[in-house]
């Protein structure tokens, strides 16, 4: 039987519509954009694909073009720890490329997505000769580093709603991921996994912050009204369940059909 192509095997060029999506092209010189440009390739990764898997050796540097990704790990139990959401226009683990270290997390794609990487190697010739691109990869650390505070925070939190609050926060931070715009793309149950909630859960959450008016619920999707007071939400003003809530509030603020479930996949755009 026919094996199944990886997302390495699946790269390709990218098309101008995608090129234009990268947020940090726009800060290189344009000789300098000349000299990489032809390096940046572009995987169409499926629900379940591996951008990057723990143990692997970096080549990459990614980014969101289309889609959403997850970031995570396991504790030493076993118990699965979501890090971050990626949505589009986010670029990850420049860390890790800056080192050329071994992932310490997977990214996997949580439904159809488009994922560009730059080679390790054009990315460290960046650094040595783009003052632009340093400010950015700057700002990139900087902001992550931010983030991964506030998911530690997340993660001690006993009120989903808050919960919910401050991931939905998190995706919407214009720096990291300049590519949402004001409306998240996003299902509830594709929310239900970077949370670490049941979807209804997370449905009942949604509702609450929608009675509150710092989201709007719309087809395909979420926007935000108040993107400041969802970040500093006080946990003493939200109740703790919403055990009556009835399911005809639930079917009201569905956005889209939940995902299939997951399969496993060992496609990676990572291996050679």
């Amino acid at each position: 039987m026919p094996t199944e192509l990886s997302l390495h095997q699946r790269r390709r060029d990218p098309a101008p519509n995608e090129l234009a999506g990268i947020p940090w092209l726009p800060v290189l010189r344009r000789e300098e954009r000349e000299r990489i440009v032809g390096d940046i390739k572009v995987g169409d990764a499926l629900p379940g694909d591996y951008v990057c898997r723990i143990g692997r050796r970096v080549t990459y540097w990614f980014g969101v073009v289309e889609g959403l990704l997850k970031m995570s790990a396991e504790d030493e139990e076993g118990h699965p720890l979501t890090f971050a959401g990626l949505p589009p226009g986010g670029w990850f683990g420049e860390g890790t490329v800056l080192k050329r270290e071994v992932y310490r997390y997977n990214v996997q794609a949580l439904r159809r997505s488009v994922v560009a990487g730059l080679p390790a190697d054009t990315f460290h010739w960046l650094v040595e000769h783009s003052l632009g691109f340093n400010r950015f990869v700057m700002g990139q650390l900087n902001e992550r580093l931010g983030q991964f505070i506030a998911a530690r925070e997340i993660d001690r939190m006993n009120n989903p709603d808050l919960r919910v609050a401050r991931n939905l926060a998190s995706l919407f931070n214009p720096v990291l991921y300049p590519g949402v715009g004001e409306i998240l793309r996003i299902t509830q149950q594709e929310l239900a996994y970077l949370v670490g909630l049941s979807r209804q859960r997370v449905n009942e959450a949604l509702a609450a912050l929608e009675a509150r008016g710092l989201i709007r619920v719309e087809y395909g999707g979420l926007r935000i009204l108040n993107l400041q007071a969802l970040r500093s939400l006080d946990p003493q003003t939200l109740p703790a369940v919403h055990a009556h809530r009835r399911d005809s509030d639930s079917d009201r603020a569905s956005l889209l059909p939940s995902l299939p479930r997951k399969r496993e996949s060992k496609a990676s755009l990572t291996h050679a």
